[in-house]
């Protein structure tokens, strides 16, 4: 089983599909789903995050493509949209980090782009 992104004329992802196995060699599947839709179609990989692969394969495309994503060409890459102007994007991973790192990852704090800092809050 593969999966297949729509791109719009701007390169964002409109939609993602599964489609056939990149195995099947019967077709150039993005071309097959490219020319049915009228939409240029790119295989994107569910176990690719980060450009690291989740079961130690080849990373495909660096980030499994979502609505929204771009597909940019000279990276070959799926990229989400940017959270926050501030952040920049990580050419290894191909997503969007703060100026600053978080002072406790995965804990309960949140960008303020105003201030250019994290700021904790309570539950």
């Amino acid at each position: 089983m593969a999966h297949y992104a729509f791109l719009d004329d701007n390169n964002i992802v409109t939609e993602v599909i599964v489609g056939k196995d990149e195995t099947d060699l019967t077709h150039d599947w993005e071309t097959f789903y490219g020319e049915i839709r009228n939409q240029v179609c790119k295989r994107t990989s569910y176990n690719t995050y980060a450009g690291t692969h989740k079961y130690n394969g080849i990373p495909f495309r660096k980030n499994y493509a979502s609505i929204g994503y771009t597909y940019d060409y000279s990276r070959d890459a799926f990229i989400p949209p940017k959270p926050f102007n501030s952040w920049v994007l990580n050419e290894s991973t191909c997503l969007w980090v703060p100026p600053i790192e978080c002072p406790e990852p995965n804990s309960d704090y949140v960008w303020d782009e105003q201030t250019l800092s994290w700021q904790q809050i309570s539950l």
